[in-house]
């Protein structure tokens, strides 16, 4: 009976000790949160039970933890084409799911891709969650010249058999054809290709895809309205989710809305009229409390 009370007098004695001696028995601690990680460039918000970190700037976040993260990943819209130009193409848009884990991710923001001056528009900036990003819209054409490639393809400017710009496999669709003397394709969008023109009206740009992971359902990745060809010919319209209209008889031509990756629209040929420019992306990440 002695011995067996100083064997446990001994344990007690040296239990603290031993759980810090390389070797010994240690429990083993568990991640499995991320509720106290933190933002640069960001906000943090709660709703229905999830943590959101919305980011419609350039900058990071640090987990506190290890947990599953669902995202949102939206690339900057490209801007619409000069005189009868087509519309831009929407920004990539990536959604899914991966495990996160102790430490910091950079995060990035792409600008919306610049108004077509004289020229084609410009295609809109990578947006990315680390490793994983969307690319930027294609910038739609000029007249005489065909869409850019993008995240969504970029409409195809009046006057060329060029077509529209492709868009990238995952991320959004092709813009859409124009031809001689016709008005500027529309846009590729997250969800719909661009509409390719048959008379001097601009084409439609292309629809984009909701998301409620900020905690209401809100549409990303419009593709922008083409220009319109002629006097009395109304530019396209802009798809769902951010996508600028095209300029034509009716006006309201309009740039992508910001932080929606939607694209610009397309400039008109009577003038003629600059396109317009793309709207910026956004990168949102969420998990359970």
């Amino acid at each position: 009976m002695i011995r067996h009370l100083f064997i446990a007098l001994a344990l007690l004695l040296i239990g603290p000790a031993a759980a810090q001696v390389p070797g010994m028995f240690q429990p083993l601690l568990l991640g499995g949160s991320c509720d106290n990680s933190t933002v640069s460039g960001g906000t943090i918000t709660t709703s229905g039970g999830n943590r959101i970190y919305t980011f419609t700037g350039s900058g990071s976040i640090t987990f506190s933890g290890s947990c599953t993260v669902n995202y949102l990943i939206v690339a900057g819209g490209g801007g619409g084409g000069y005189n009868a130009g087509g519309g831009g193409g929407a920004g990539g848009v990536l959604t899914g799911s991966t495990a996160a884990s102790p430490g910091t991710v950079t995060i990035t923001v792409g600008n919306g891709g610049n108004a077509g001056v004289g020229a084609n528009g410009g295609n809109g900036g990578n947006s990315s969650f680390g490793a994983t990003t969307a690319t930027g819209g294609g910038g739609g054409g000029a007249d005489a010249n065909g869409g850019l490639a993008g995240g969504s393809g970029g409409g195809s400017g009046s006057d060329t058999a060029a077509g529209g710009g492709a868009g990238t496999g995952g991320q959004g669709n092709n813009g859409g054809a124009s031809g001689s003397a016709l008005g500027g394709g529309g846009g590729g969008g997250a969800s719909a290709v661009g509409a390719s023109t048959a008379g001097s009206a601009g084409g439609n740009g292309g629809n984009g895809v909701s998301s409620s992971i900020s905690g209401a359902s809100v549409t990303y990745g419009g593709g922008g309205g083409g220009g319109s060809r002629a006097g009395g010919s109304p530019g396209g319209s802009g798809g769902s989710g951010g996508g600028g209209a095209g300029d034509g008889s009716t006006g309201g031509q309009a740039a992508g809305t910001a932080n929606t990756g939607g694209g610009g629209g397309g400039g008109y040929a009577v003038g003629p009229t600059n396109g317009k420019a793309g709207g910026s992306g956004i990168v949102i990440i969420s998990h359970a409390l």
